[in-house]
């Protein structure tokens, strides 16, 4: 049965509240208990870490519990719902902290992140795993995979765009309360949305034949091109959260001045532009010509090259000039558009090749490890953020009614090599590590797809 293009548009409206809360938290999460309410940034990171080592363990047995939840609402459902509550009031408090200090407001902070975490596994994790028990054919598949990325986009670009600015206005010169009511109308906004997702969506009565707990992590780390995409997930995105991690502090002290909040909100907002158009129309345009594989050594090459050309602006005097900035930002995000769609795709195409290869279907383990490491990458670029930030000994500046702190020479300087060095790095390594590894070209999943139609 063919999807309706209503209940493709109620699939998209759910990613566009899941990704409004995952980006309040991992773009702003760092900036609001460092640099304004005073914790150290390195405890900050370190906290956000240790959190995902904890989702290690949760992430996986969340999948196996969705897999084996049979009800009268369907497999993914009922925990859609319920996370998304549980969650929108724990993203309330993480951005709602009373006023502790010290040692308080660390243990404050320490647990509500990690229920913060919990929460947002229990409904991430359904939504992912309907795609392949909603759909029927690779080009299904494929197109509700962009739908829901490109939706996706559209709520990370909306907290990118529109939170600055919208925290000073409603927190009328408080950036703390600004933040609380950022939070509070995020989380209104979010639950809607996954209402309208579960109403709308219907289930495929699809079978899980997995038995017990330990067949079924045999089954994922059997399905090595599962695996391969994961890491190049875990690549591509810590590139990524670190330099959105950084760049409010790029824009708050390197280029700083008055109106420091419009250059970022600009910035961001032109990239979450180009990650939109990225996936709705760059792909899509590109997928006309190229295989998948190929696309995503083309966005690889771009993204590399964006932060390349980002990194020799800030150090030939160009820190400053905000339309040059522009150019290297517009490649960099339009580049995670497209990787991010087709990281889903090849993440889906694998369930198929998983359950030719190990006779068992398992959409929500497999899509419990993208959960995982899209927070795993979170965690760890946020960590080495907050590390970084410590040790080239950023000023933060939690007096907001004081002048904007004044940073050296050499901080600055390595900032801007956090920001481009490091991500650099990591897109390279994927580049390396996909080209070697991944072969499920197009005509692979199409025969696997026709395969597995014969069967049943």
């Amino acid at each position: 049965m063919a999807l309706t293009n209503k209940q493709k548009a109620a699939f998209g409206i759910g990613a566009v509240g899941k990704d409004m809360v995952y980006a309040l938290s991992s773009a702003y999460i760092m900036y609001y208990y460092q640099d304004i309410l005073g914790l150290s940034a390195s405890f900050v990171g370190l906290i956000l870490m240790a959190a995902r080592v904890f989702d290690a363990f949760n992430d996986p047995f969340m999948g196996i519990i969705v897999a084996k939840t049979n009800s009268r609402w369907g497999r993914f459902r009922p925990w859609l719902v319920t996370g998304t509550v549980l969650n929108a009031f724990v993203l309330y408090a993480l951005f709602s902290a009373p006023d502790l200090k010290g040692v308080g407001l660390m243990v404050y902070f320490s647990v509500i992140y990690i229920l913060w975490g919990v929460t947002y596994t229990m409904m991430d994790i359904p939504y992912w795993s309907m795609i392949p028990a909603i759909t029927t054919t690779p080009a299904d598949t494929e197109n509700l995979s962009v739908i829901g990325r490109t939706c996706a986009g559209v709520g990370s670009a909306l907290i990118q765009m529109g939170t600055m600015i919208m925290v000073g206005f409603l927190g009328r010169g408080s950036e703390r309360q600004g933040f609380r009511m950022i939070a509070l109308i995020v989380a209104v906004l979010f639950v809607i949305a996954e209402i309208i997702c579960a109403v709308s969506v219907k289930e495929r009565n699809t079978r899980m034949q997995t038995t017990s707990v330990g067949e079924m992590f045999r089954s994922l780390f059997a399905n090595d091109q599962a695996l391969i995409v994961v890491l190049s997930i875990v690549l591509i995105n810590s590139a990524l959260y670190l330099t959105s991690n950084l760049i409010i502090y790029f824009f708050k002290y390197d280029m700083g001045g008055e109106s420091w909040k419009v250059s970022y909100t600009l910035f961001t907002t032109v990239g979450g532009a180009s990650q939109i158009l990225g996936m709705m129309i760059v792909y899509p345009l590109l997928r006309r010509k190229l295989s998948n594989i190929r696309i995503f050594r083309c966005a690889l090459t771009a993204g590399i090259a964006g932060y390349a050309a980002l990194l020799i602006f800030c150090l030939t005097g160009n820190s400053g000039n905000l339309p040059l900035l522009l150019v290297p930002g517009v490649m960099v995000f339009a580049a995670n558009g497209i990787l991010t769609v087709l990281t889903t795709v090849f993440l889906s195409n694998s369930v198929d090749y998983g359950e030719i290869k190990t006779g068992h279907r398992e959409e929500s383990v497999i899509f419990s490890m993208q959960t995982f490491v899209v927070k795993l990458a979170s965690g760890v670029s946020v960590f080495a953020a907050g590390l970084g930030l410590d040790l080239i000994g950023l000023v933060g500046n939690t007096d907001e009614t004081g002048p904007i702190a004044v940073q050296s020479a050499s901080t600055l300087t390595g900032l801007r090599l956090l920001m481009t060095i490091i991500p650099t790095v990591l897109l390279i390594a994927a580049f390396i590590f996909f080209a070697r590894k991944f072969r499920l070209s197009d005509e692979e999943v199409r025969k696997n797809s026709d395969l597995l139609a014969g069967r049943r």
